[in-house]
């Protein structure tokens, strides 16, 4: 394919507005504009983009796919798995997610970070570290034998992570973490947020002050909104510059729960779409394991043995369609929540989550029944239905 080429389609998003019968011009793997389809310019070779054409999803928070865990193998093999098997569901920037493990996980994780940068692996955004630096009393899924305090060390692990990739998110609790650390933190450029955690409203609104800018899957393994405390839950819809993600499967979060935090959302900072996706997306597996435990898939949930939620059975385009056919979101809102407001919660608004002039062309292009046809990274095309 040359350096410089159309994609048209019936209707083209570009992350603000609607444009029908148009084309998305691509020069060297940046977007160069969208234009009526009749005035791309003379010479170019132009691809049918089919029923629509939207900015690529961005999900930051998955925790795995293609069959594989980032916790049981974390190499940049695992990592090029993860991205690739986000890439039919039209996810084209990803931070893969480790689950709380032990120092010598989380190291290699790092490392396969920084490898996978230097190969410029297509999808990689950087990493989600989710733990181990948790409450115990709010774990979820998370093995409560790994978690533990945050110290010197890991202080010094995520600010050298942080130099080595585009972004380093980590999740944390302030019962593990204090007010001082999330300020170093956040000062070296690592994105903090809020997690398994049963903090109050006065002391996440403390972190908030000290850097933290994010809680993580909005309402799940949080202290919950009450009448005279409203927790983690009202911190994240209260809180200005608190951005959430959210898990939109109809399963971790009940549909008026979530259009409730939709309405309520004190921004700018916004709530957004994550899948919390597992070793099952992509597959047929019924089960897998996870830090020596099996992890049961069933009716599209997924489960410890004791039925303690594990993640997510869910792609982005399917939250997507869940929030356009069940919530009733505007379709054009619905993915800004997979593509501009995860590119803001972390700083990578000024080059994903639109398609305008000089972004990447990182494109999906989707069927009037809201199914991916095809998937671009940088103008390379990485799925074709």
């Amino acid at each position: 394919m040359s350096d410089r080429f159309a994609i048209a389609a019936a209707r083209i998003f570009d992350g603000e507005a609607w444009h029908d019968d148009a084309a998305l011009v691509v020069a060297d793997g940046l977007v160069e504009g969208v234009v009526r389809r009749d005035a791309v310019p003379a010479g170019i070779a132009v691809t049918e983009g089919g029923a629509m054409l939207v900015p690529g999803f961005i999900d930051l928070q998955v925790n795995g796919g293609g069959g594989l865990m980032l916790n049981d193998k974390p190499d940049a093999e695992t990592l090029a798995t993860i991205c690739k098997a986000q890439m039919p569901f039209g996810t084209t920037a990803v931070l893969p997610t480790l689950i709380t493990d032990t120092r010598e996980i989380t190291r290699a994780t790092i490392a396969a970070g920084a490898e996978a940068v230097a190969r410029k692996m297509p999808g990689f955004l950087g990493l989600h570290l989710e733990g181990p630096h948790l409450s115990l009393s709010r774990k979820g899924a998370h093995d409560p034998r790994l978690i533990r305090p945050m110290d010197g060390d890991d202080e010094a692990a995520l600010i050298a992570a942080r130099k080595t990739m585009p972004v380093l998110l980590t999740t944390v609790a302030p019962e593990s973490v204090t007010a001082e650390q999330v300020k170093t933190l956040a000062a070296a450029g690592v994105v903090v947020s809020l997690g398994h955690t049963d903090t109050s409203y006065r002391t996440a609104k403390q972190y908030a002050e000290a850097g933290a800018t994010m809680a993580t899957h909005l309402f799940n393994a949080m202290s919950q909104i009450g009448n005279r405390e409203p927790g983690l839950v009202g911190a994240a819809v209260d809180i200005s510059t608190f951005s959430a993600g959210l898990i939109a499967d109809g399963v971790h979060v009940d549909p008026a729960a979530m259009a409730i935090a939709l309405r309520a959302k004190n921004g700018p900072a916004r709530i957004f779409l994550v899948t919390d996706a597992m070793a099952t997306i992509g597959t047929d597996l019924k089960s897998f394991t996870l830090n020596g435990r099996t992890i049961k898939r069933e009716n599209g949930r997924l489960t410890l043995e004791d039925g303690t939620l594990a993640g997510a059975d869910l792609d982005m385009i399917s939250a997507i369609r869940f929030m356009h056919e069940k919530i009733g979101y505007d379709l054009g809102e619905a993915i800004r929540m997979a593509s501009l407001y995860p590119a803001e919660a972390v700083g990578q608004d000024k080059r994903l989550g639109r398609l305008a002039r000089g972004f990447a062309a990182n494109a999906v292009q989707l069927t009037d029944a809201l199914d991916v046809s095809g998937t671009w990274i940088d103008g390379n095309k990485v799925f074709s239905a």
